[in-house]
């Protein structure tokens, strides 16, 4: 049950990924959201995904401290 939420988490920016406002909307709600271990795993997982979709970076900008 601890893992469900970081998995949702990351299924659910998985999907949005095709609209950048929609994918840092969606990444401002998960911040809130998870533990702190569980957030810098999601910025590993975000960084492969920004590779794949260039376009997300901007969104990085959430994830900085």
């Amino acid at each position: 049950m601890a893992r469900a939420m970081f998995d949702y988490t990351k299924a659910v920016l998985a999907k949005v990924s095709f609209d950048t406002n929609l994918f840092c909307r969606e990444l401002q709600k998960a911040l809130k959201r998870l533990l702190p271990h569980e957030i810098e795993e999601l910025k590993v997982w975000v960084n492969s995904l920004i590779k794949q979709n260039p376009e997300l970076n901007q969104c990085l900008i959430y994830l900085k401290p």
